[in-house]
């Protein structure tokens, strides 16, 4: 059976001109191991935090910010606003009950199209609440500018936007870094390295929620907003041997470029004299276990990264416009450039027209994207200005290597591809 893929070379150039906030650096590994040696731990503890120093903030700290009643009523409201581009729905609930909403932002939100779905995730340790407040800002002014705006309409006409405001509400309610059981969630994911956290039981429920969102859909990228440093985090986020150093993961390339769009479209973040050029390979900075941004790539086939986006946790109330017009190209950027970098396509048979499931792989990096379900859509995210020779997957079929420099259209590849710059209807042959 002959196979024909559709590939779409979208490329966005972009010309470039110690914190604790991932969690304290005593708690980098998961209870279960300290200092290299492993130590027994029940399981209702062994995720934990050592010891909770931070105090609860005080409530005057907390004016002016939403209570989780407050978010709930603005996402709600939204919806109503903005139902032409969006859908409201839950992923789960909170230890104490509490629903963690989601708005979904396109043209067809709720229906299955090729296209790639970016998700946005705030709020995951309580006492850091400037995402959750940043992520309505980014849903309202896309709802109020997408008419107007070429950039988010871009984003409502050609991504699944996705925004969970607060992973963690019952945290954000007792003003403290864990959730409910006091559990730092950002190291309650399975582990590449060490089975602390295989046993599912012990899982929180926010976790699970959030495992569970992903294996019902498929997300081309993501960034959970975080507090406490001004940097782009990328994977790796721990070491085999919990040093502290330099730990790439195989699209080390394409991560560094991803984080390096969000730091230089920031107001200052590029700026850092910390992190050079405002981004940092987690393992790098301190390593850390059972976390999501790493659990997403390998298990997910999504690329996160986790953006601290305010060096001070919980700052004044009164400091939120500024912060939103500092990340405000940001969310944007990175959101857009989903669709204006990498390989685009859909696979399927030649025959029948019908889409196949499949894969695709780059030659020289160990990572497989594998094709959307419902279209055999793939969205294979890479750094600009390289030569790649992409390799398409059916079964246990291999097709015939294709290489492309992305920058510009490989014109000798005999391939169909499908651009912006022809009908969207109408396949350009090359």
């Amino acid at each position: 059976m002959k196979l024909f893929f559709f590939f779409s070379l979208l490329v966005f150039f972009l010309y470039f001109s110690s914190s604790t906030a991932r969690g304290p650096l005593h708690s980098s590994l998961p209870s279960g191991i300290r200092n290299g040696s492993r130590i027994s731990f029940s399981d209702s503890v062994r995720r934990q935090l050592f010891q909770d120093k931070q105090s609860k903030l005080s409530d005057d700290r907390a004016k002016g910010y939403m209570t989780n009643s407050d978010l709930e009523k603005a996402v709600k409201e939204f919806g109503r606003r903005c139902s032409n581009i969006s859908r409201i729905y839950s992923i789960g609930k909170s230890v104490h009950g509490v629903p963690l909403w989601v708005i979904e932002i396109s043209d067809m939100p709720g229906e299955e199209e090729p296209e790639p779905a970016f998700k946005f995730v705030g709020n995951v340790h309580g006492d850091e609440p400037v995402g959750r407040e940043l992520l309505l800002h980014l849903a309202n002014w896309i709802c109020d500018n997408y008419m107007k705006d070429s950039l988010a309409r871009l984003i409502v006409e050609n991504i699944h936007l996705h925004i969970l405001p607060s992973m963690n509400p019952d945290g954000y309610f007792l003003r403290r870094r864990g959730n409910a059981n006091n559990i730092d969630l950002n190291r309650d994911f399975p582990d590449q390295f060490f089975p602390v956290n295989n046993d599912i039981n012990a899982r929180q429920p926010e976790t699970r929620a959030v495992m569970n969102w992903l294996r019902e859909m498929q997300f081309a990228a993501s960034a959970s907003l975080h507090g406490g440093a001004l940097v782009a985090n990328y994977p790796w986020d721990g070491t085999e041997d919990k040093r502290r150093n330099y730990y790439a993961c195989p699209d080390d390339d394409t991560f560094r470029f991803m984080a390096s769009i969000y730091s230089h479209s920031h107001h200052n973040m590029s700026l850092s004299k910390e992190f050079p050029g405002g981004i940092t390979n987690g393992a790098f900075w301190y390593p850390i276990y059972g976390g999501m941004q790493d659990w997403n790539y390998i298990h997910a086939g999504c690329f996160e990264l986790t953006l601290e986006i305010s060096d001070n946790k919980w700052p004044n109330a009164n400091e939120l416009p500024t912060l939103w017009e500092y990340n405000k190209m940001s969310l944007l950027n990175l959101a857009a450039s989903l669709v204006k970098t990498g390989i685009h396509g859909r696979i399927f048979s030649s025959d029948s027209g019908m889409p196949l499931p499949g894969s695709v792989t780059i030659k020289g990096i160990n990572y497989t994207v594998k094709a959307g379900k419902g279209f055999a859509d793939y969205h294979r995210l890479l750094a600009p200005g390289e030569r790649y020779e992409v390799c398409g997957h059916y079964a246990w079929v291999q097709t015939k290597n294709h290489t492309y420099l992305t920058g510009r259209s490989s014109h000798d590849s005999g391939l169909y591809s499908r651009s912006r710059g022809h009908n969207q209807g109408e396949p350009a042959k090359y």
